[in-house]
Formats: structure tokens, C-alpha cells, sequence
């Protein structure tokens, strides 16, 4: 196996949006799971901002059917700004236009939903054998603490590919990808991957680092994925061929390194954890912050002892 070289800049992000958001139907029935608001922007703006903050420029986003509206978000809507534009409402007109600018976007649709493996394995050509970003749409990662910026520093000194990893109760691994690590001497936050498992047994798990929805990736990875055979869920996983590329030795696009992540995550892929998200950022807003507080520490102070 032969690969290119592992220290050109990391300029590509895929985001995979091609899932059903079966844990939010109904809404989900005509309406892209990505797309469901956070306050007042939609998920998937908010992962998209921060591939933009980390340098970012090109993102492909690979979609499936009834997926079109995560196209027409971030295009131009000529009609509303001109209605916006000639009400003089300048403020309601910079938000409309800021997901337009944020990035170079490309679609391709995955076609059957196969896996994050198989995912990641369409945007090969576009990736045209650079490392590049993987961003899942259902982890929101807070800005002010900038993991994916760590995640490519690493990459670009180490080589190879980088997860993220965050320590969980060991009661939820089994919810996660889960790596076994070992330190590198890169830094505290820096580990070298020796194995990764996707969704353990409790009682079988490694350690309780799981693997969160940022990823850096050496394109080695395109042919592993094609080798990969389908493994949990009887879908392709990305872990499985991570697994792989831990073994491969450097010349090879091998290595796997993990950063771990402290900060302040926001989990919508679950329906509870989508309201906690919504909550925490309104409470943290500007604008929203103080009136949402002082409602909600007298509902919860009054109505909830009702």
C-alpha cells in the first residue's frame, strides 16, 4: 500500500448526513434530522461553523433522499433577502446570509445507507488523497473550546490519523466506539491508539475513552474501508477500519492517536440531550440568556414542586 505525504494541510471536512433521525420521528418524517433548530439555527450550521473556525475551507457533506434542504440552507435565498433587505432589517439579513459564506460546499449522496464506514468511503474522490476532517452531525463541540484545531496540530506533527476521546461512565461505553490508549509523550491530552472496539460489553471494554464524532484522517484509510467487512449493526464501521490502520506501520498511513476532550459538548442524536443542548446554549446566549434564566429558575423553582 502506497500513500501520500501525511503532513499536507488538512484543508477538506466530510460531514455524513445521510441518516434517518429515526429517534425523532415524526419530525424527522419530511424534515433532515440536521436540520432540526438549536435555538434558532439549525444542527448541522453549527458543525459547519466550526470547520470553518479550524481552517477549513472545502466541506463535502454526503446526504441521501428527502436530504435537499441541507442544500438550500447553505445557498443563497434571493427572495428573503430581498424582503429583508427592503424592511431594513439588517441584523435578520446578516443571519440569513452568514451560512452561505461559511464555506466551499459539495454534495454527493451515499445512496444505501451502508455506515459511517461506507460514508466516509464515498468521499473519496473528493478527498483526492489529502488527510482531511470527518465531523459527525449529532456532536456539537462548544467554540470557545476548539478540539478540531488540537486534532489537526496533531496530525500534522504525528501523521496518521487522529480520534477524538472523551471519558465516560463506564455504565455507557457500550453506547460509543472505545479506545485502548497508551501515552506518546506528545502531551497530557495525546495518546497513541493501540485498539479500538465499536460498542463494547461493559465487562469487555478496553478503558472508558470513547470515541466522540471528530475525526482526522489519513486517505489510507479509502482502502482499508473497501476491505472492511460490515460489523455491527451489519453496517461498515469507521472503528473497524481504524482498528486496521492502528496496525499498519507509519510508511503506510498507520498510527492512530487519540486527543482527549474536556470541554463543553452538546450531544443531539438523543432526544433528551437535544433539549439539555437547546437549554444550556439559550441560558448562554446574549440576547436570550437573561429572560430565558430568570423564566426557567421560576419554573423549575414553582411549577416543577406543583
Amino acid at each position: 500500500m502506497t500513500t501520500t505525504n501525511t503532513r499536507m494541510p488538512v484543508t477538506k471536512a466530510v460531514v455524513p448526513a445521510a441518516g434517518l433521525g429515526t429517534r425523532f420521528l415524526p419530525a424527522t418524517k419530511a424534515t433532515p434530522k440536521e436540520m432540526l433548530p438549536v435555538v434558532d439555527k439549525p444542527a448541522i450550521q453549527y458543525v459547519v461553523e466550526e470547520a470553518s473556525a479550524a481552517g477549513l475551507s472545502d466541506i463535502l457533506m454526503v446526504t441521501g433522499r428527502n436530504k435537499r434542504a441541507l442544500e438550500d440552507h447553505f445557498d443563497r435565498a434571493y427572495e428573503l433577502e430581498e424582503l429583508l433587505a427592503r424592511k431594513g432589517d439588517e441584523d435578520k439579513l446578516r443571519r440569513v446570509r452568514e451560512s452561505v459564506s461559511l464555506a466551499n460546499m459539495h454534495y454527493v449522496r451515499q445512496g444505501d445507507p451502508k455506515g459511517l464506514g461506507h460514508a466516509v468511503l464515498v468521499a473519496e474522490q473528493h478527498v483526492a488523497g489529502q488527510p482531511f476532517a470527518v465531523l459527525l452531525g449529532d456532536d456539537l463541540i462548544d467554540p470557545r473550546d476548539p478540539l478540531l484545531a488540537r486534532m489537526i496540530e496533531v496530525q500534522q506533527e504525528l501523521g496518521g490519523s487522529v480520534v477524538a476521546l472523551m471519558e465516560v461512565d463506564p455504565a455507557q461505553i457500550h453506547l460509543y466506539g472505545c479506545a485502548a490508549v497508551e501515552a506518546n509523550g506528545f502531551g497530557d491530552d495525546v495518546f497513541h491508539v493501540t485498539d479500538l472496539v465499536e460498542k463494547p460489553e461493559t465487562t469487555e471494554a478496553p478503558s472508558n475513552y470513547a470515541v466522540i464524532g471528530r475525526y482526522v484522517l489519513h486517505p489510507a484509510v479509502f482502502e482499508v474501508l473497501k476491505k472492511t467487512e460490515p460489523g455491527r449493526g451489519g453496517e461498515i464501521q469507521l472503528t473497524d477500519a481504524l482498528r486496521t490502520l492502528a496496525t499498519l506501520p507509519e510508511e503506510e498511513g498507520g498510527k492512530v492517536h487519540g486527543v482527549l476532550f474536556t470541554g463543553r459538548r452538546y450531544d443531539t442524536g438523543d432526544r433528551a440531550d437535544y433539549l439539555r443542548a437547546i437549554v444550556r446554549l439559550a441560558c448562554e446566549r446574549e440576547d436570550l440568556g437573561p429572560e430565558f434564566r430568570s423564566w426557567l429558575r421560576g419554573f423549575v423553582g414553582t411549577e416543577m414542586q406543583a
